[in-house]
């Protein structure tokens, strides 16, 4: 038997669809009134603070700036990016260094063609279009566009003018496409490679599933961006990216970033104390968890929203550098988990666990700063259990799932 208070959690039987929709609403209007607030005190495109609006996308607009003028390998020298930065921004702006690889400057390139905050407003608009719309695709029609929208990392993806919006639709997508459009899918993964520290997961799904001819054009994707890049930027732009590793790495090691910042289990052990030797000797231990976990998943007869759902979840749990902001792949997870619960019926403590995972990115950088304790590791593998049990019911005859009844979050 159960206490009464554990049975709140256990089966959440307050958490209904009324008041799932209600704090959706709270959710959403409390980041409305926020955005636009920011919005209203700014001037310039600068915040009160000094800031640039969507602080990282500042350094991705610089970088299009010294590209179109002929520079793309001054894109990783740090003086030089950041005295325009300085330039654009105002000398009392902080640094927001360029660390992706010159296959990203593909992307961004023609963006300096526009001002700064129309270039960041077609920018979230149009990838945040493409998130909504495969993430409601997971779904499968049961998640409706409010709790999208609402779902917390939305709004730290746009203050930062991240590329979140981006990475979750192509996984999403590429996983969505894999049965009836192979082809697809492997480009969308190989689109991947220009953040390679969350594509890691792609080649091990696609050798557990068995996808070779997926894996066969995502590596070749991944290899013709390359070559456009240093055909479009030239040599000297790679070299200065794999000269600039170095800083990168050091973002990390040095603790020259905020470390709550960070919500993986790297992160997580630094804000305990722990070294760097420690703090990786850990993430490679649970990432090679995660990796097994996604294969298993994986090997079982699961629909590709189960798949991409693993992938997504893996992928949070893996890579050292996951930000506040990568917590927006949780998406996928969350939309394909909860429209199996609508249609199946909920299990033991899915509810609750979904709940912290929806609210995690509101709270997670706030609550490490404040305890040193990082609540988005355990959060994670909470959220790849409940995808592992519901894949596991997936996988049973279906049968067993006809005439269940069919809800949908508005």
């Amino acid at each position: 038997m159960h206490t009464p208070s554990i049975g709140l959690i256990r089966e959440a039987d307050w958490l209904d669809g009324a008041r799932a929709r209600a704090y959706a609403r709270i959710f959403a209007g409390v980041a409305a009134i926020a955005l636009i607030g920011l919005l209203a005190v700014s001037s310039g495109g600068v915040d009160p603070r000094g800031e640039p609006l969507g602080t990282d996308f500042s350094n991705v607009w610089t970088a299009s700036k010294l590209a179109l003028s002929g520079q793309p390998a001054s894109v990783y020298d740090m003086a030089t990016q950041y005295g325009l930065q300085k330039q654009m921004f105002g000398a009392q702006t902080g640094f927001y260094p360029f660390f992706y690889p010159p296959i990203y400057l593909l992307i961004c390139w023609p963006l300096a063609l526009l001002p700064y905050l129309t270039a960041l407003a077609i920018w979230l608009l149009g990838t945040g279009y493409a998130y909504q719309a495969v993430v409601r695709r997971i779904g499968e029609g049961a998640i409706g566009l409010l709790p999208v929208l609402a779902f917390p990392a939305v709004f730290v993806t746009a203050g930062h003018g991240q590329n979140a919006f981006l990475t979750t639709a192509l996984l999403g997508a590429a996983a969505l496409s894999l049965e009836r459009r192979p082809l697809l899918a492997g480009v969308l993964f190989g689109c991947l490679v220009f953040k390679p520290h969350l594509a890691i997961v792609a080649p091990v799904a696609l050798v557990a599933l068995g996808r070779w001819r997926v894996l066969f054009v995502a590596g070749a994707t991944a290899l013709a961006l390359m070559v456009l890049s240093w055909m479009a930027f030239g040599l000297d732009t790679w070299t200065a990216f794999f000269a600039s590793t170095h800083a990168a790495r050091a973002v990390l090691d040095d603790q020259m970033m905020s470390v709550d910042k960070l919500q993986s289990v790297f992160g997580a052990v630094r804000l305990l104390g722990g070294g760097a030797s420690l703090a990786y000797a850990c993430q490679t231990a649970v990432s090679a968890g995660a990796l097994l976990a996604l294969v298993i998943v994986l090997r079982k007869s699961v629909s590709v929203g189960a798949q991409g759902a693993a992938m997504a979840t893996a992928a949070a749990l893996t890579s050292p550098y996951i930000l506040d902001y990568d917590l927006a792949l949780l998406a996928i997870p969350l939309a394909w988990t909860t429209a199996q619960a609508l249609r199946a019926g909920f299990l033991p403590w899915e509810k609750a666990v979904l709940a912290l995972a929806f609210v995690l990115p509101a709270f997670s950088r706030v609550f490490a700063g404040a305890t040193h304790i990082s609540a988005a590791p355990l959060t994670v593998a909470l959220l790849f259990w409940c995808v592992w049990r519901r894949a596991a019911t997936q996988a049973a005859p279906r049968c067993e799932l006809r005439g269940a009844s069919t809800g949908a979050v508005a």
